[in-house]
């Protein structure tokens, strides 16, 4: 019987539920393979199914996204082989230095792509395609809100759309991270202690913007709201200050007609065609130099609750990754 290292949770609860255990691990089944991770992306929706705040049995092996090589073939298993390099998003179980999983969800890595960049971007890079492709497109010459500037999404989010043509002002909570942000190419900054929505029409000519992506949730609502142009787009897609309170129909009404969303990348990535197109738009993104990973934080696997805490500390910009 084959063993792996994982982090795993028995209850809901703070970072030190993350207990460093062995597994056995079965060979793989019919259409699955056995990989070796060699990088593990750190996201938030990590710590929402830790606390609870998604629900999810447990005890559970946690984590979303990696990256690692093929070690062995399920039956039936033809379109890979052993020694591919792939990546994958949405498959619970990454904190592990190996895992089966099925074949269909896997996405080979081009040659240009480092394990380590393809795990910091993969959910995140899907993450900004669904955003600024499929839900509502960003256009050229328009200026847009994008809310934690200088965290994982936000530093894929910010570059991608200059690509596009757009102007983009980010929201940031310190400093320190306005100039990170500007590096990842925002125009103008904001920091989320000022008044947000008065800061961003006094940048943009006296209106509001046609777009904001929030993935802060609780604080930022209401100033995302208010910042909008009539017939604008509250897309919203985190929770890194707790889940945001209801909104009341009639309040995007009051506010121009406003449209509002909450998507999550599933249901846009689970037909194979389609998370084929989304890791096809990111890897020639990647190539043409428009998204690069910035990985700034690597943890040891085994040190899995001192990436959370800073992760929900805020401590961290661009990427984390976990190493096995």
């Amino acid at each position: 019987m084959f063993k792996a290292d994982v982090i795993r949770i028995h209850k809901n609860g703070g970072p030190e539920e993350l207990k460093f255990e062995q597994m056995e691990l079965d060979a793989p089944g019919p259409g699955q393979v056995r990989l070796r991770h060699t990088a593990i992306g750190l996201n938030f929706i990590d710590t929402y199914k830790r606390t609870g705040l998604y629900v999810t049995p447990t005890p559970a092996v946690l984590g979303e996204e990696a990256a690692g090589v093929v070690e062995a073939l399920g039956e039936g298993v033809s379109d890979l082989k052993v020694g591919d390099r792939v990546v994958y998003n949405g498959l619970q179980g990454g904190y592990a230095t190996h895992r089966n999983a099925p074949a269909e969800k896997l996405i080979k890595i081009p040659d240009y792509v480092k394990d380590e960049d393809a795990a910091a971007v993969f959910l995140k890079g899907l993450t900004v395609w669904m955003l600024t492709f499929e839900i509502r497109r960003v256009n050229p010459g328009e200026t847009i809100l994008v809310w934690a500037a200088a965290g994982g999404v936000g530093s894929l989010l910010t570059p991608w759309a200059n690509a596009q043509g757009a102007r983009v002002i980010g929201v940031v909570s310190t400093p320190e991270k306005a100039k990170l942000a500007k590096e990842y190419g925002c125009w103008e900054t904001i920091l989320a202690s000022e008044d947000v929505p008065a800061r961003v029409k006094e940048l943009n000519g006296g209106k509001g913007v046609p777009v904001v992506y929030d993935s802060v949730g609780k604080t930022s609502a209401e100033p995302s709201l208010k910042s909008l142009a009539p017939r604008g787009w509250f897309i919203t897609y985190g929770n890194a200050s707790g889940p945001a309170d209801p909104i009341p129909p009639a309040r995007l009404n009051q506010g121009g007609s406003l449209i509002m969303t909450r998507p999550g990348l599933f249901h846009f990535t689970h037909k194979r065609a389609d998370l084929e197109r989304g890791a096809a738009a990111l890897w020639g993104a990647m190539r043409s130099g428009a998204v690069k990973a910035d990985v700034r934080q690597r943890f040891a696997l085994k040190d899995a609750a001192d990436a959370h805490r800073a992760l929900e500390g805020r401590k961290t910009s661009g990427s984390t990754i976990l190493l096995p």
